[in-house]
């Protein structure tokens, strides 16, 4: 399934530079995904107040893409200077998991249809589980789409966009989260089906 995880490696070679300069820093790898974390947490606090400060909306879709950034600068830093321990695994799946919370989660107090948004950071849960079975079951850690963290960032930074410049938008959030829903479920099958196949 296309997934925007498909770009990461252009996106890796772009950040290069960055993780040399941090590496040469003194930065470690568990520091940045603690640092994605707290940055997670930000978002989460502004799209809390959003309904209240529109243009939050504005500044979510870009902190968000720095997440991004640091989720595959923290990857870099692991493997390019032997930082791969069994604490940095546990704090970067973690992380993944607590960070999809702390963005989510205000959108049960902006957006009306509380039922889809539940169903929708459960889903999200349940995604990252399923990628990191395929790690329990002898494979690979599976990142496929078309919902996973990469894809989650477009399509809440789609969201944040579509509410602040078109007003419309409301009237069909539904059909937006239940879309975003079905490739979440999609996305969950791909990644244990391929796991099991892979056993």
């Amino acid at each position: 399934m296309i997934s925007i995880y498909d770009i990461k490696p252009k996106f890796q070679a772009l950040l290069t530079p960055i993780v040399q300069k941090l590496h040469n820093a003194g930065c470690t790898a568990n520091q940045i995904t603690f640092f994605a974390i707290m940055l997670s947490l930000l978002t989460g606090v502004l799209f809390y107040f959003a309904d209240n400060v529109p243009w939050f909306l504005l500044i979510i879709p870009l902190l968000l893409l720095i997440r991004m950034a640091l989720n595959a600068i923290d990857g870099l830093l692991a493997r390019q200077y032997n930082q791969q321990t069994a604490k940095g695994k546990v704090l970067n799946d973690f992380g993944d998991v607590i960070s999809d919370f702390f963005i989510f989660f205000p959108l049960l107090k902006i957006v009306p249809h509380t039922y889809l948004i539940v169903l929708f950071i459960c889903l999200s849960i349940i995604n990252e589980f399923a990628g990191v079975m395929g790690e329990l079951v002898g494979s690979k850690r599976r990142y496929d789409g078309p919902m996973g963290k990469s894809d989650r960032v477009l399509f809440i930074s789609i969201y944040c966009l579509l509410t602040f410049f078109v007003p419309s938008f409301s009237s069909v959030m539904v059909i937006f989260f239940a879309i975003g829903i079905g490739l979440l479920i999609i996305s969950t099958y791909t990644r244990l089906t391929k796991s099991i196949q892979h056993i």
